[in-house]
């Protein structure tokens, strides 16, 4: 790495001094349940189940979203017979790879970003190479890698605009952190741009490893189940909401209703502990509702129906011609709209999509998705593809297309890593020509 920022230099002293109170926090985040207080010594670098005796490779993505992306590339590197370290920093992803991990591959929670927790972590698990996805860059771990010679890699990497101009405000810090790659594979041309210019090394473009990701899982028996009590009814999800976006699903809802009167409505909150309180507003506006999470099916008197339980999208985008990604009208970012076109569904999102607009802007220039304003225009879009379904399966047609044409991230992303897997095999950490 460069010379070290006095910015990073200041981070680094306040994260060790107030080991005490980053403590404080993870028993907060506790009590609020953001926490699992069976694995909490994991977030101070604890291990949790023993290191395995061989090649260790540690890949690492902050929530779902990441986490999933990098599924495939687990796969790739326990094909090699390499051990396969996991890690992230919620509670939700935690329990979704419980569920879509390999067998064998081991999760861990992500230390927080404190000097003493990360030592202690990568003095324990001793991974041979890193790979940290999209922009998952923390400076006590990036240092504290570097002084052990653990190569480093982003993967799917990426750069908004927005993220690269604060960034650019501060470059002697950009360009330490960057150096502490040995590659970046960058999603796109713009991502790469951005990264090189903020200092990044060897940026080459990869593409996006979403697109190859399988199609979550839907089980079969649970499939036909919903799909009977729904035969006949005009239904649409929403998917990864926040708050906020529930308000202006369920006005969307009153207002589609008004004209197809057996509408379903499916709402797959982000957060699904959330359930209740989406249920609750539901029955607030008169609607009937029901929880997944109880058991409760969606049975005919049921017009919006919450799935408040996890890893059960591959179910809904199955049963639903239209999708609406969530974080899109809310400040977020916009969610994965990958899923949903690889299952058959027409797209809607709002406008709010940042983190990855050049992703949805692929869908809307295909015809696979639209974009909607507000809530009244997300009403509008609804009632007419659910009222013309031979335009909704075009768009549905469309939305996968574009999710196939802009596959093969995996191939291209394991092929500039075989250079540094075929060191790492060997034994060897210096530093990439």
């Amino acid at each position: 790495m460069i010379g070290r920022s006095l910015i990073i230099s200041i981070y680094r002293t306040l994260t060790a001094l107030l080991e005490p109170a980053a403590a404080g926090l993870l028993l907060w985040r506790q009590r609020r349940g953001k926490e699992d207080p069976a694995r909490i010594a994991e977030r101070r670098g604890y291990p949790g189940v023993d290191r395995p005796e061989k090649t260790l490779v540690w890949l690492h993505g902050a929530s779902v979203g990441e986490t999933v992306t990098l599924l495939p590339l687990v796969e790739r590197l326990q094909r090699r017979g390499l051990a396969v370290l996991v890690t992230s920093g919620t509670v939700t992803s935690a329990r979704l790879l419980e569920q879509r991990l390999p067998a064998g591959a081991i999760h861990q929670y992500l230390p927080l970003d404190v000097p003493r927790y990360m030592r202690r972590f990568l003095d324990y698990w001793r991974p041979d190479l890193g790979l940290l996805c999209e922009s998952e860059i923390w400076p006590n771990l990036m240092i504290e890698a570097g002084k052990r010679g653990i190569p480093l890699v982003q993967v799917n990497a990426r750069m908004s605009e927005r993220s690269f101009q604060r960034w650019y405000r501060f470059p002697k810090t950009s360009r330490y952190l960057l150096s502490g790659f040995e590659r970046c594979l960058a999603q796109s041309q713009e991502d790469g741009q951005r990264l090189a210019q903020l200092g990044a090394p060897r940026v080459s473009i990869a593409g996006n490893l979403k697109f190859d990701v399988p199609a979550p899982p839907a089980d079969p028996n649970t499939l036909a189940l919903l799909d009977g009590l729904m035969a006949g009814r005009p239904v649409w999800v929403a998917a990864s909401t926040h708050p906020g976006e529930e308000e202006d699903v369920l006005a969307a809802h009153l207002g589609v209703k008004a004209h197809l009167p057996k509408l379903l409505t499916i709402v797959a909150p982000r957060h699904p502990d959330r359930g209740d309180e989406v249920a609750a507003l539901a029955q607030a506006n008169g609607a009937v509702s029901a929880r997944r999470s109880l058991g409760q099916l969606p049975e005919r008197e049921v017009e919006f129906y919450v799935a408040d339980t996890l890893g059960d999208l591959g179910l809904f985008y199955r049963l639903a011609p239209v999708a609406f990604i969530g974080g899109s009208l809310a400040p977020i970012g916009g969610h994965n709209p990958i899923e949903p076109a690889k299952l058959g569904c027409a797209l809607l999102h709002g406008p709010l999509v940042h983190k990855s607009a050049d992703l949805f802007a692929a869908f809307d220039a295909g015809g696979g998705a639209r974009q909607v304003a507000d809530r009244q225009e997300l009403a509008g879009a609804v009632h007419r593809w659910l009222s013309d379904p031979a335009a909704a399966r075009q768009a549905a047609r469309a939305a996968a297309q574009t999710s196939a044409q802009l596959g093969g991230a995996l191939e291209r992303t394991v092929q500039a890593l075989e250079p540094l897997l075929m060191r790492v095999a060997l034994g060897q950490r210096e530093t990439a020509p």
